[in-house]
């Protein structure tokens, strides 16, 4: 009975037991090793937490204000579309080209 009353180390262990499920307080791998100096945290990552929140908010005003806006979204769509359509006719044109350059090849090696 005093062993169980006076052990320190055992009161500790079942102290610790519940305190234990989370190793690493709370931080993930990459905030992890910012902390140990093997590698700087960059981007968002990098701001706190009261900025990361006032970022992400201005994102959302800024996307609410655009969608909003009837002529603003026409707009971002018709901008959309342009751009897509730029880049499926500039792929295409790529994929021709290494065509031809595929149909020279062979050609060369038939010679």
């Amino acid at each position: 009975m005093e062993k169980l009353l006076f052990n320190k180390e055992l009161k500790l262990a079942k102290k610790r037991k519940g305190k234990n499920k989370d190793k690493f307080g709370g931080l993930d791998r990459t905030s992890l090793e910012a902390l140990l100096g093997q590698r700087p945290l960059t981007g968002l990552a990098a701001l706190g937490g009261g900025q990361q929140f006032l970022t992400g908010a201005l994102l959302g005003a800024v996307a609410a204000y655009l969608l909003g806006d009837e002529q603003m979204r026409a707009k971002l769509i018709r901008a959309g579309t342009q751009l897509y359509s730029g880049l499926a006719g500039g792929i295409e044109e790529i994929k021709e080209q290494m065509a031809d350059i595929q149909a020279e090849m062979a050609a060369e090696h038939v010679d």
